[in-house]
């Protein structure tokens, strides 16, 4: 396992405060597979609602909602997830493929051999190696041969960038919470956007090493996998280009808004309630939450679920306490919105549960 630089002591760029937008490095990156096959990506930045212009503004930036679709699009366009960036192409469904068979582990490490499996099937150029030694692990992507022609080639640059993103962004999700990176070394030379890694992966990065090796605590490979099929369809919504928005270092808007609905699932709170706490316009909260694919309702949704579920199954409430705790007006309510989660009323749900029973499914 190489050694993970951790430049600390080396002048590094502070995370971009652009408010959850892409550098056009990234966008460049991004069609430069479409545009080695001859395709003009023209057609491609406009159903995502890009100018072309923009591609020869090196300052442009855009947001991450269209920078979202040009990936869904351009991977529809090929046929290929991995964006016409290697020999072999990822047919489309390979992400959902590969997020199913990550859901049924019990842990991250489990989940990640499964993901390097995976991986070594669809994209056979590529070796990806997960190491861990005392108190560090490390994840590591090799080329087993030459596969661009430059060092420098800006399908390498971005095949590198979104494949580390594509494995650090699935492994977020499966364990639900943001993995901080301690470092990683580029087998490139500094891109013009590079100031955005900082905001992506780590403010520790360096660059021309002789591989991509990104650097963690060996403790979070312990991490249970805590995702269901329920949270893995709401999560394949918008996929595969969905993962290039989420745990990004500027995006905390999500998980703050979480923690105050938290907090007051009993009584209803307002976007304004929320904003005034946050000390930012319900304007700004609004429009950040949308960026990162959510709304108050959706976040709100989901706790009332995971919450109704470990009630019912851990506990001897009533359906009626649970329903008030839950916020809302009768049990009537409640039903109804059981029913739209499990396709079962609660008390037959319950039934069907042994006490003590998660609700996630993991394998031991």
């Amino acid at each position: 396992m190489p050694k993970i630089i951790h430049p600390s002591s080396r002048k590094q760029a502070a995370p971009h405060s652009s408010g959850s937008t892409v550098a056009m490095g990234f966008v460049t990156g991004l069609v430069s597979g479409a545009a080695a096959q001859g395709i003009d990506p023209s057609k491609l930045l406009a159903r995502a609602g890009i100018a072309r212009a923009v591609l020869k503004q090196p300052g442009a930036r855009v947001s991450l909602l269209s920078y979202a679709a040009l990936y869904n699009h351009v991977a529809e366009s090929l046929d290929d997830e991995a964006l016409g960036l290697f020999p072999q192409p990822m047919r489309s469904g390979s992400f959902e493929f590969l997020a199913r068979v990550t859901v049924g582990s019990a842990t991250l490490a489990e989940a990640l051999q499964r993901m390097v499996r995976f991986l070594s099937i669809v994209l056979p150029d590529i070796q990806i190696v997960v190491s861990r030694r005392s108190e560090l692990a490390s994840i590591e992507i090799l080329e087993i041969r030459k596969l661009w022609p430059k060092r420098n080639d800006p399908r390498r640059i971005f095949a590198h960038e979104w494949l580390l993103r594509l494995i650090h962004g699935l492994c977020c999700w499966l364990i639900d919470r943001s993995i901080p990176l301690d470092g990683v070394i580029f087998p490139y030379a500094r891109p013009a956007h590079a100031a955005d890694y900082a905001s992506i992966y780590t403010a520790h990065y360096v660059f021309e090493g002789p591989r991509l090796a990104a650097g963690l605590q060996a403790n979070i490979l312990d991490a249970p996998v805590n995702r269901d099929e329920t949270a893995l369809a709401a999560f394949l919504v918008g996929a595969p280009g969905r993962i290039s928005t989420l745990y990004r270092r500027d995006r905390e808007i999500f998980r703050r808004v979480r923690d105050i609905v938290s907090q007051t699932m009993a009584e209803p709170i307002s976007l304004d309630d929320i904003a005034g706490q946050l000390h930012i316009s319900r304007r700004t909260l609004q429009r950040r939450l949308t960026l990162e694919g959510h709304s108050l309702r959706s976040i709100r949704e989901a706790m009332r679920r995971t919450r109704a579920l470990a009630k019912l199954e851990q506990s001897n409430s009533s359906i009626g306490q649970i329903a008030s705790e839950l916020g809302y007006s009768d049990a009537t309510a409640f039903y109804r919105a059981f029913r739209s989660w499990t396709e079962s009323g609660p008390r037959q749900y319950r039934q069907k549960m042994p006490k003590g029973r998660t609700n996630m499914t993991i394998k031991r």
